[in-house]
């Protein structure tokens, strides 16, 4: 289903130097297919050869860029299933989700297309003084430059789309690491990216190892880090990328505010895509769910049926809801941090079992503030309940988190929605729905440990270009 190996891509060709990298099909644990691994001497001539492209992509007209991106999305679109059985297989992603993330990085590719040529300035008059009079400016967005790019595990598709995308629309060239798990997603856009026109060396990908891959934080010729990863590797990036500015899209535990005056079965059916969805590893997946306390025990029984109904298995089965964890390491942790919640006085309502890469959907009452499966990211297929009696109070309860990426608000209360907005210290704030919810076009990222800067084409494009300001004195005098 996967092909037997693939290849890296350096300054826009296929490159073959080994196939060291060996990926996994994570639901049986056997080896999928092997990838070419990058070293050091590579990333540097990656380095190089982007410099290098710089000039020329700065120079490509927007339409031109434009039709790239929409030669990309085509693919994505001719490829689908192809696609998707990849991230199945790569990823463990249950193939109906996997359906899905294809589907996102053309909706992706698409929006990039159109804000290639969107990327708009502006005239200021400048006379706001005596001293001025006579002067008037504009201002444009121009490419940043080189751009590193290190994208993670659980979209291996759509979240390398979110940096490469937009770079395209911008005109930067960039070097893009995937993640080791998971780099076939990847290397298929290198594939496509390799049948258009851009500027050679204005695109490298390239899989390697944590410790060859230090370059591409620390290199000055870059001049933007973008990272999408857990909290612990990403600020120590931000720690040693020098002056260039870094953009983290990190972690979160996400909570979601239950009220008294919701349809209960809608949200029932989204906390449980909110919650378990592709097993929990999510940094918008639903990890606390609070509730108020005239609904909690009604509400918590509809919980634990619709999470009995959930079935584990096989990601390449079209029934299968929960497929594994990225690692049986992973799904240990998942299990000893269930444990040693219910050592400190928690109760497992529903779940709380390990086979091998699986984790039952899991839900939790009475989790201690300060365990880790509160406090912490639990990246799995397990969330907390808890009720609570004033909405201010949770929306405190919600707050009372180092994370703030995104957070769900049930409610059919606008005050209590416009409340949630305005005291929500999060990125996003989504009423009605759960915090997983993430289109493409929207302003995405977090405050707190969840990042820096936002994605979203139109605002990654933002990061990835510097104002230009050209000042004109209009009767050539000087000024006062």
């Amino acid at each position: 289903m996967l092909n037997d190996t693939y290849p890296l891509y350096l300054a826009n060709e296929p490159q073959k130097p080994n196939t060291d990298l060996e990926v996994t099909n994570k639901y049986t644990g056997d080896i999928a297919t092997r990838v070419a691994l990058a070293d050091g001497k590579l990333i540097e001539r990656a380095i190089e050869a982007a410099v290098a492209a710089a000039s020329a992509f700065r120079k490509m007209p927007s339409y031109q860029r434009s039709d790239v991106l929409n030669h990309v999305a085509d693919s994505i679109r001719d490829r689908h299933e192809e696609l998707a059985k990849a991230l199945a297989i790569e990823a463990g992603k249950p193939i109906k989700d996997a359906r899905g993330e294809v589907t996102r990085g053309i909706d992706t590719f698409r929006i990039a297309a159109e804000e290639a040529k969107r990327i708009y300035g502006e005239y200021a008059p400048l006379d706001i003084s005596p001293r001025a009079d006579g002067y008037e400016s504009i201002w444009k967005r121009v490419p940043i430059g080189p751009c590193s790019f290190i994208s993670p595990f659980n979209f291996p598709i759509n979240l390398a789309a979110h940096k490469i995308a937009p770079a395209i629309a911008a005109g930067c060239p960039f070097v893009l690491k995937p993640a080791s798990q998971t780099p076939v997603g990847a290397l298929i856009l290198g594939e496509i990216l390799a049948e258009t026109d851009l500027p050679k060396g204005a695109f490298s990908i390239l899989p390697c190892r944590r410790e060859a891959a230090d370059l591409f934080t620390t290199d000055e010729r870059f001049k933007l880090l973008s990272f999408t990863g857990s909290p612990e590797v990403g600020w120590a990036l931000k720690a040693k990328a020098g002056k260039k500015p870094v953009v983290l899209e990190l972690g979160g535990n996400a909570a979601c505010i239950v009220d008294e005056d919701v349809d209960e079965d809608f949200a029932v059916k989204r906390l449980m895509v909110g919650a378990f969805y592709q097993s929990g590893q999510s940094c918008i997946g639903v990890q606390r769910i609070i509730i108020h306390e005239s609904i909690y025990e009604r509400f918590k029984k509809k919980l634990v049926a619709a999470a009995s109904e959930l079935k584990a298995g096989d990601p390449l089965d079209d029934d299968t809801f929960l497929g594994p964890m990225i690692t049986e390491k992973d799904a240990i942790r998942m299990e000893t941090w269930v444990g040693d919640a219910v050592k400190r006085g928690a109760r497992v309502v529903c779940g709380g079992k390990r086979q091998g890469v699986l984790y039952d959907a899991t839900f939790v009452e009475n989790v201690p503030d300060d365990a880790e499966l509160s406090c912490k990211e639990a990246f799995g297929p397990v969330a907390t309940l808890e009720p609570f009696t004033d909405f201010a109070k949770a929306c405190d309860r919600v707050n009372r988190s180092v994370f703030g990426l995104q957070a769900g608000v049930f409610t059919r209360n606008l005050n209590s929605a416009f409340y949630a907005f305005n005291e929500l210290e999060v990125g996003g704030v989504v009423i009605n729905d759960v915090p997983s919810i993430r289109v493409d076009s929207m302003p995405y990222g977090g405050v707190k440990e969840s990042g820096l800067g936002r994605e979203g084409i139109r605002f990654a494009i933002e990061d990835m270009t510097e104002i230009r300001l050209m000042v004109l004195n209009r009767v050539g005098r000087t000024p006062r």
